[in-house]
């Protein structure tokens, strides 16, 4: 691995944030809990992560304690990140997972920083915060701590139905901080569901979750994506699922067809030629050559189909493409306008219009 071959204590500017020098590395673990997974365990010098202002994504900051993710999901765009730690975008990413052991600590002295603005933060915008390693290491209640003792709000993005666990400690947050909380839920048939997305709780635990959060007080949306052409976008699946989400008692959807990264894209689709190969052709024809979404063709034919399916169930809905590069998307933390303040929040200390200097996040880290 990219951090064994280093010198002690040299630079890597290449490195993930919080993995440039080998003395990062405290150790590798594997537990039988967790067989065949190992955890790398290192100290990380960077929490805050900016997003670059190119970026499509309609926030500024995130912090990402895990790196890796053992929900083991065959469609998830942020495998190719796992390469800059010379780890495949494959199994390793599935089985190889990065834990910042003191990324509560490092972000609470980039909060205390005179420059930080108390911008909202994103969880889980590149790995899921909410994953397996989650019940062992327990990163989450001191991040949202932190932020919370900051005055700073934050969004939360999970499949993990260990967010339960946390909603009394997000509960009291959410008093002091503006919290928003979203749940990802892109299959509900138990067969396929383990097949795609082997590591994941059941759709039924994360309605379960929606559930409990909505009954905790939080308006919930929940991110139907991706919806898989052929497999998962019948009329008779998306209504299935759009009954099972308003019964659950979530506020809004937001849903969006499969996007196939570079990575993902070839991970992807050596699931499918070994599961479904009847449909390889088609996906092919689809997402031709180095295209990483679907043709607009489509995306307009699926939102005539889940227009008419979110009125029927009475649910607040959107497409992922109504809402422009960089522009708010319903339930993530949204960006902070230039000329605006956040409101009232806390009082932590002076505060400076200038952003904090955090390790910026490259392109592909923050997806």
């Amino acid at each position: 691995m990219r951090w064994q071959g280093q010198q002690l204590g040299v630079d890597d500017a290449a490195a993930l944030p919080g993995m440039e020098r080998m003395d990062g590395l405290v150790r590798s673990v594997t537990t039988p809990e967790f067989a065949g997974m190992t955890f790398h365990e290192v100290m990380a010098k960077s929490a805050l992560n900016r997003v670059p202002g190119a970026s499509a994504m309609p926030f500024d900051w995130t912090v990402n304690p895990y790196r890796g993710c053992g929900h083991q999901c065959t469609y998830c765009f942020a495998r190719k990140t796992h390469e800059y730690l010379d780890l495949d975008y494959g199994a390793d990413f599935d089985s190889q997972i990065v834990v910042k052991i003191n990324v509560a600590d490092v972000l609470r002295t980039e909060l205390r920083r005179g420059s930080w603005a108390r911008e909202p933060v994103m969880l889980g915008t590149n790995t899921d915060p909410y994953q397996r390693a989650e019940g062992r290491y327990r990163l989450m209640p001191d991040i949202v701590g932190a932020l919370t003792e900051n005055g700073t709000p934050f969004s939360i993005l999970t499949k993990g139905t260990l967010l339960r666990r946390d909603l009394p400690l997000l509960t009291d947050a959410s008093r002091e901080v503006k919290v928003t909380l979203a749940m990802s839920i892109a299959v509900f048939d138990d067969v396929l569901q383990k097949s795609i997305e082997p590591g994941t709780p059941s759709a039924a635990a994360r309605l379960d979750t929606v559930r409990a959060a909505t009954a905790a007080g939080f308006r919930v949306t929940v991110f139907l994506m991706p919806i898989l052409p052929h497999l998962t976008d019948s009329i008779a699946v998306l209504d299935d699922a759009l009954a099972q989400i308003r019964a659950a008692g979530a506020a809004r959807v937001v849903y969006g067809a499969l996007h196939l990264r570079p990575g993902a894209k070839q991970w992807f689709l050596q699931w499918l030629e070994r599961e479904h190969p009847h449909l390889v052709s088609s996906y092919r024809g689809l997402y031709p050559g180095v295209s990483t979404s679907a043709p607009k063709a489509y995306r307009t034919w699926l939102g005539k189909r889940m227009r008419p399916l979110l009125r029927m169930h009475r649910l607040d809905g959107w497409d992922e493409d109504e809402h422009p590069r960089g522009r708010p998307q319903p339930g993530l933390a949204a960006r902070a306008p230039e000329s605006s303040s956040l409101g009232p929040i806390r009082s932590t200390g002076a505060t400076a219009s200038a952003r904090p200097r955090v390790a910026p996040a490259s392109e592909p880290t923050l997806f």
